[in-house]
Parts: C-alpha cells; structure tokens; sequence
C-alpha cells in the first residue's frame, strides 16, 4: 500500500476516527486505525472500541499502490498534527511485517503495523429502519437532553438517550428522554418519514457524544439507519456506527407531573445569573437553592455553615397562581444545566413544595423538564 495526501485532509478525518480509540485496553489492535486505500483513489479509515466505529473516506487521495494496513492511531494522529501545514504525506506499507513508513518533507518515521486479519468489523448486518434529519435537529436532540444521561453504571440502561416514535397530543414526533433519577429531559421533533416503524432504542452516553461533535461540522441532512441492536448516522464522508444499550428504559411518562397548576415565567439569563450568584455562598456542590414563591415575587436563596446566607429577588410574570407561598429547593447545578438549554423566558410549573416540578421552554414547548425537588 502506499498513497499521498494533503496533511490537512488525513488530520481531519485522524481527528475523527481516533476519538473513539480507548487508550487504555488489554486488545491491541483496538489502538489501531485501519487504513484502506483503494485502486479508485479512495482512502477509508476505519477505527473502533468494539462498541463503537467511525469509517470515514478520504478525498483527494493520490494512490500509487492499493492495500490494506493498520497502524497505532494516537501515534499517527500526533505525528500528523504536528507537521507543517501544507504538508503532503506519503505513507508506504511494503505488506506483511514491515513496518508503515511516513514522510513528509525531510521528515520520515517507521510505524509498526498488526494484522489487518485481527481487526474486527463492527459495521457488519442489517439495518431495516431508515431516516434522516438535519444536522441542526440532531444538535438539538442531543443538546436539550444529554446532561440528564445517567453516569452510574449499575444502572446501565439510563446511561443513554432513549429515542424513540411517540404521539404528541396527536401529532406524530420523534422523541429523546434522557434521565439520571434527579432530574429528566425530553425533546421532540416532528417525525421523519422512515420512522413510524422504528423500535425505541438507547444510544449510549459515548456515541452520543461522538455524534455531536460530528454533527458540528455539517450542515447536510443526517441519514439515520437502525435495528434492535445496532444504530448507524452517516454524516457525509462520514460514518457512526455504533451497538445499542440491551435495556429497558422506564415509564418516564409517569414522573411527567399533569397537575401542576402554579405558573409563573421568569428570564432565562437573569435568572441563571442571579442563581449563579446566590449558590456560590457554599462550597458544597450538592446544597440547595431555595425558591421562595409567592404571588408578586421569586425570592431565591442558599445558606452555608461557614459562610452564612445569601439572596436575590426577582420579577416574575405570574401566569396562574392563587395559593399560599411555597417553598422549594433544587440543586443550582441541575437548575443551570436546564436553564442553558432554554432560550429567553423560563416556565416553571409547581404543585407544591415537595412535588417534581415541570421546567419548559416558554417559546419552545417541544422542550420539557422533570426537576426533583430537594429538602430545604
């Protein structure tokens, strides 16, 4: 194998197939990238932790001699990043043993290279269910729900974001819930053709953060192909495959509340700022900020042993509320990770004191919040 590329071209896709590279694993040729070049000119580089691939192909290759080869992604990755810009790089396998050879300019390494037999493929099998959305409707999917996924692994099936077809007061939606037990997040757009038919599935924590950053960088439509096992995104070039988590994800539809009758509206940047300030009296991540509610006014405040107490008040736009004052407490960390996900006008609707309360987006009701209230 050998072939010739622009250095900025093998960067980029470097960047993307190494991320998902475990640094640490007792399975060599998981450090490996595999490297493809093909009698067309196309260069295909594939990398994988045997729950996740990314393939991407490589324009602009220049392929004096098709083959396949691996060789240790990190390795390969800093190399590349840290010649010259503008650089071309030849990269030349002799086959079998000998190692992988790079240059670029006066600049020359020797890589040593495993079996391509020991790779193993992770994009093999059927994937019945088709779709695509817009690269902004799978940021938005991620970015509204991914700080609620569960980070403890016993319980492995909250670990992800659960997707899935559902029915909104009668429309058709594709809908993303994410819960860690504390607090829940869930966002829906309309339901794309392709997708009436799709089981719900669990996208792991890893993929979903590999998806994001992917999704980033392109503004074309995002072709979604999944089974009950395994999910893939192509992303032009570029594509995601990855296993789903074998689990049940609970009724969250029964932690919604229905009845939480008080509402009042405040603004997302005054609100955020003044919680902010209020929560840094303590050290201690998991105190409470209290909401004071009562009809003209939101009081909020936070007291520490050390430090003694602080408060803001605010103007909030009382939308229904005609019951005695109520008091409620959340952790300032789960307040703030919501409000960053609204846009100008937070919507608060309480039952009371001890009760879930419902978070929303006042100009996007496709966005909804569960935060569970602490003692205060």
């Amino acid at each position: 194998m050998k072939f010739t590329v622009e250095r900025a071209v093998l960067i980029k896709a470097l960047a993307h197939v190494q991320s998902v590279v475990e640094r640490r694993n007792t399975i060599p040729i998981l450090a490996n990238v595999l490297l493809s070049a093909q009698e067309d000119g196309a260069l295909r580089l594939t990398a994988t932790d045997m729950e996740i691939a990314v393939v991407e192909d490589v324009p602009g290759v220049q392929v004096a001699r098709p083959g396949r080869t691996t060789a240790p992604a990190a390795t390969l990755y800093e190399i590349v990043r840290k010649l010259p810009e503008g650089a071309r790089v030849e990269l030349d396998h002799a086959g079998g043993e000998a190692p992988l050879k790079l240059r670029a300019g006066r600049f020359n390494t020797d890589l040593q290279v495993l079996p391509v037999e020991d790779f193993p493929s992770m994009t093999e099998g059927k994937l019945p269910h088709h779709f695509s959305l817009g690269a902004g409707q799978v940021r938005d999917l991620v970015d509204r729900t991914r700080f609620a996924i569960s980070t403890e692994e016993t319980r492995y099936y909250l670990n992800g974001i659960y997707l899935h077809a559902a029915d909104s007061d009668g429309t058709k939606v594709l809908r993303a819930v994410a819960t860690d037990g504390h607090r829940l997040a869930r966002f829906e757009e309309p339901l794309p053709d392709g997708a009436a038919g799709i089981p719900g599935v669990i996208v792991p924590r890893k993929t979903v953060v590999e998806l994001r950053k992917l999704a980033e960088e392109t503004q074309e439509a995002v072709e979604i192909h999944l089974s009950d096992t395994k999910i893939r995104f192509d992303l032009g070039p570029v594509h995601l495959t990855s296993k789903l988590i074998d689990g049940t994800f609970p009724e969250y539809d029964r932690v919604i509340p229905r009845g939480n009758d008080k509402v009042l509206r405040v603004r997302k940047k005054e609100f955020a700022e003044a919680v902010g300030r209020v929560a840094a009296i303590s050290s201690e991540r998991s105190r409470p900020v209290k909401l004071s509610l009562d009809r003209d006014r939101l009081l909020l405040s936070a007291s520490s042993a050390e430090q003694g107490q602080a408060q803001e008040e605010l103007d909030a736009e009382v939308v229904r509320y005609d019951a005695a004052p109520i008091e409620i407490g959340f952790q300032a960390r789960y307040l703030n990770d919501i409000t960053d996900q609204i846009g100008e006008q937070v919507e608060f609707r309480f039952a009371d004191g001890s009760a879930p309360t419902l978070v929303m987006d006042a100009e996007k009701p496709e966005a909804l919040y569960v935060l569970m209230p602490m003692r205060v």
